[in-house]
């Protein structure tokens, strides 16, 4: 699977390639944003803990939902 992941983005053309690093960028920044936001207490956001963690969820949930998009795109592709 992994092998055909590679030989996947070998054939892809500079742009798509370029598209799906950044793709897996913004996954990595929701995702990491969302558990900023979730569990480091010194963040200077003034919200209650629920919202925090209501608001990291949400992140987090919409970061999945980009991680699946780039995924089936990426399959799609063959």
């Amino acid at each position: 699977m992994l092998k055909d992941f590679l030989n996947n983005i070998q054939k892809k053309s500079l742009k798509e390639r370029f598209l799906l690093v950044l793709g897996i960028l913004f996954f990595l920044i929701y995702l990491v944003l969302g558990l900023m936001i979730m569990f480091w207490k010194k963040l200077p956001l003034d919200m209650e803990p629920k919202y925090r963690y209501a608001f990291g969820i949400l992140l987090i949930v919409y970061s999945a939902v980009r991680f699946l998009r780039l995924i089936n795109s990426n399959s799609n592709a063959d």
